[in-house]
Order: C-alpha cells, then sequence, then structure tokens
C-alpha cells in the first residue's frame, strides 16, 4: 500500500479507537450535560456557546442544530454562539481586550439558569476561562468541553457545572470526539423533549 494511503487509513483508525476508549469514559457527563440543557429549554432559559477556531466552528455547528433542527422535526431551541458577529467580536476586541469577546456577550445576553458551552482542547483558552467566570456571575450552567487533561478549566468549574474532557492530547483527535459528542447532545436532547410531547 502506498505510504500515502497508509497514512490516511491510520488517521481514521487512530479517531476510531480513541472513540472507543472515550464511550465509557463520557456516556456519564454528556449525559449529566443534556440534563442541565434540557433543564434550561424547559425553564424558557437558552443555550450560549463558545471557542475559538475549528471550537469556533464546533459552537457554530451546534447552535445551528440547536435552531434549526438535528434529525428529527420540532419547534426550534433558543441556542446562540457567541463567535459569529463580526461587529460585536472586532468592537469588544478593540475597546477592550481579545480576552472579553466572549465574556461580554454573556454579561449581555446570558440569565440565571441558561447554559454555556464552553469548548477549548486545551482548556486554557484565556477567552473562553473569561466567559465560564462570567457565566457562573450570572448563575448559569456550564458545560466545558475540553482534552489534555482540563487544563485551567478544571480550577474553573463549579460543582453543577459539567466537564466533558477528552482523553487525547492531539488538538485533531480531541475536536472529532467534540463533534460527536455535541451530537450525541443534539439527539438526546430532542429525544427527551419529543418524548415529553409525545407523553402529554
Amino acid at each position: 500500500m502506498p505510504m500515502l494511503e497508509q497514512r490516511i487509513q491510520q488517521q481514521f483508525f487512530d479517531s476510531a479507537d480513541l472513540k472507543y476508549a472515550a464511550a465509557e469514559i463520557l456516556s456519564r457527563p454528556i449525559a449529566d450535560a443534556v440534563s442541565a440543557v434540557v433543564g434550561s429549554i424547559t425553564a424558557g432559559g437558552k443555550v450560549l456557546a463558545c471557542g475559538n477556531g475549528g471550537s469556533a466552528s464546533d459552537a457554530q455547528h451546534f447552535a445551528a442544530e440547536f435552531v434549526g433542527r438535528f434529525e428529527r422535526e420540532r419547534p426550534g431551541l433558543a441556542a446562540i454562539a457567541l463567535t459569529t458577529d463580526t461587529s460585536i467580536l472586532t468592537a469588544i476586541g478593540n475597546d477592550y481586550d481579545f480576552n472579553a469577546i466572549f465574556s461580554k456577550q454573556v454579561q449581555a445576553l446570558g440569565a440565571p439558569g441558561d447554559v454555556l458551552i464552553a469548548i477549548t482542547t486545551s482548556g486554557n483558552s484565556a477567552n473562553v476561562l473569561a466567559a465560564v467566570e462570567a457565566a457562573h456571575a450570572k448563575e448559569m450552567t456550564v458545560v466545558a468541553l475540553t482534552g489534555r487533561g482540563g487544563g485551567k478549566m478544571v480550577a474553573e468549574l463549579t460543582e453543577t457545572d459539567v466537564h466533558i474532557c477528552v482523553p487525547h492530547e492531539r488538538t485533531a483527535r480531541i475536536q472529532e470526539v467534540h463533534i460527536l459528542a455535541l451530537h450525541c447532545l443534539c439527539d438526546a436532547v430532542d429525544l427527551q423533549l419529543l418524548g415529553e410531547q409525545e407523553n402529554t
């Protein structure tokens, strides 16, 4: 087999191996995240999501699945990606500091009972950590998606928060599991909400 094809196949194998290993470790925290999000949504709350780079894309992907739909027809759910408004991001970055681009939005848009999904593969992104601090000040629950042992995020989380920490060091592998975790979250939230509707 040519070396390039072998390398490509190995990427698939490594990703699959991590997902198998992470399934048992992460199923409980993902289920806890589902409970937090369902509790917020059914009480009239919303979900805010943030991250940088690929994690910004994950935040936007998640919000799109919530506001639109995942795999089943249902009314749109309240979710906002804090990564999308270039005017807000550049104004805050210019007038204050890049580390405030998410926290200022949490302060403006968050409310008690809302959920913040904070995505950082390293657990050390300063602007995401600042958003977590702002969310706590607003009495919000935080669902943190990290890797590499969780980094500085571990010290920022409270007992009522949820930590989905991928057991890996490589950014690409962590991101692949993050999007799977978010898909699991969307699927389970839909299942619980639609199940409640069918039972009423």
